[in-house]
């Protein structure tokens, strides 16, 4: 739980990670009122030190929608306990960086549709226009 969290075979540091508790909203018990089990993890992606560059401007980009000040922040509160929201949290950071450092994908390669391929979509188009025409009023 609090060891260096392992995304892309890149280990962060726990100090890196940093934890914030209060208390969750939703039904909880005789103890709703004292127990803090809500989690917000949060990664400094842009001051972090373990990060390749490449890697680094590639996570940026992609979470720019999430990040604040360069900083991504994960919430976990889902579970009544703050050991069971910790490890959601710890695992949704992790999928969101493994997800944005991932390489982008090979790009498509243009390619023109094949003579068969033409004529089936033509054939269909003239068997829709048939079927079409016999809906029609005929000429008087």
């Amino acid at each position: 739980m609090n060891g260096p969290l392992v995304v892309r075979g890149i280990e962060i540091p726990a100090g890196e990670l940093a934890w914030r508790f209060s208390r969750s909203s939703g039904p909880g018990g005789q103890s709703v009122n004292t127990a803090d089990s809500r989690v917000e993890l949060s990664f400094d992606v842009r001051g972090s030190a373990v990060l390749p560059d490449v890697l680094r401007d590639r996570m940026l980009s992609r979470l720019s929608h999430r990040l604040v000040d360069g900083v991504l922040t994960v919430v976990a509160s889902e579970y009544r306990s703050q050991h069971r929201n910790r490890e959601a949290a710890r695992t949704r950071l992790a999928e969101l960086l493994t997800e944005a450092g991932a390489p982008p994908a090979p790009r498509r390669r243009p390619t023109r549709p094949t003579r068969g391929s033409k004529e089936r979509r033509l054939a269909g188009k003239k068997r829709r226009g048939e079927t079409k025409a016999l809906r029609r009023r005929p000429f008087d």
